[in-house]
């Protein structure tokens, strides 16, 4: 078997063990595909200026149909906020928009770093599990668009679905917490589109990107992952609407952090 060959039977593991996390706690599985992206790339011998870009891009691309699968399995269990999310749509778009742009300015280096920063501030949150205050409510229409902003610029810096900032987010304004994930699976579908947008456009013209890259995504990455995605999102959307996750939510975090930290020490 050709070494090419070989990673197109890697990939759809990787999506396999995303696609679950992603279904289950909202968070897109873009953190974690990342961070499985870089170690993968950078194992295949890619450019080292573009393993970032690479795997920033082609992990938002899956999350377009992590994000469809998994909002259809919570929708059915009447859980997506869509007030929420019709107030947040133009804000994360935006968001989204600039913050591949700022993506595409910055090295493969300084986004590794951006994206550990964000990832164990995601992890902290995760474990720390804060109680808001019961009387915070969450803000005006304006307000939320600001957030979504935010959440839209985090997620195109880190390749994620926004799960890791809109989830706490909500949650601090006392979103019932399978409310806050099944809207934030809503979230990833606008903020993957335009996400994907970015770094293809990009990427398009970008000399020393590896065969079968159509700007920044590497598609025999993207198919392979989106084919496990598929099995597993509505098994981790489903165990979400049946057992509690405190427990599973603290081991996440602890293995997204030393993957993320391990993914940087790599690249730097």
């Amino acid at each position: 078997m050709s070494a090419i060959s070989a990673w197109w039977l890697v990939y759809p593991v990787m999506g396999l063990f995303a696609g679950f996390f992603a279904g289950l706690l909202g968070i897109g599985g873009g953190m974690i595909l990342v961070s499985l992206m870089v170690m993968a790339f950078n194992a295949q011998g890619f450019p080292a200026d573009r393993v970032m870009h690479l795997a920033l891009g082609t992990s938002l691309a899956t999350i377009i149909f992590t994000a469809i699968k998994s909002v259809q399995s919570h929708h059915r269990h009447g859980a997506v906020r869509w007030d929420i999310v019709r107030h947040s749509a133009i804000g994360l778009v935006l968001g989204t928009l600039a913050g591949s742009a700022l993506a595409e300015a910055l090295k493969s280096r300084m986004l590794a770093i951006l994206f550990t920063v964000f990832v164990v501030y995601s992890a902290v949150n995760m474990m720390i599990d804060r109680k808001p205050k019961p009387t915070r409510q969450l803000p005006g229409p304006l307000g939320i668009q600001a957030g979504a902003g935010v959440v839209g610029l985090a997620s195109a810096l880190v390749g994620a679905g926004g799960g890791f900032v809109s989830v706490p987010l909500m949650t601090m304004c006392n979103v019932p917490m399978r409310q806050c994930v099944a809207t934030s699976a809503a979230f990833g579908l606008p903020i993957a589109i335009s996400g994907t947008i970015g770094y293809l456009v990009g990427g398009w013209d970008k000399d020393h990107l590896p065969p079968l890259s159509i700007g920044y995504l590497y598609m025999p990455a993207l198919i392979g992952i989106v084919a496990g995605t598929f099995i597993t999102v509505p098994i981790g959307a489903k165990v979400a609407h049946t057992l509690p996750v405190p427990v599973l939510k603290k081991v996440f975090a602890v293995i997204l952090s030393i993957m993320a930290i391990k993914m940087t020490v790599s690249l730097i």
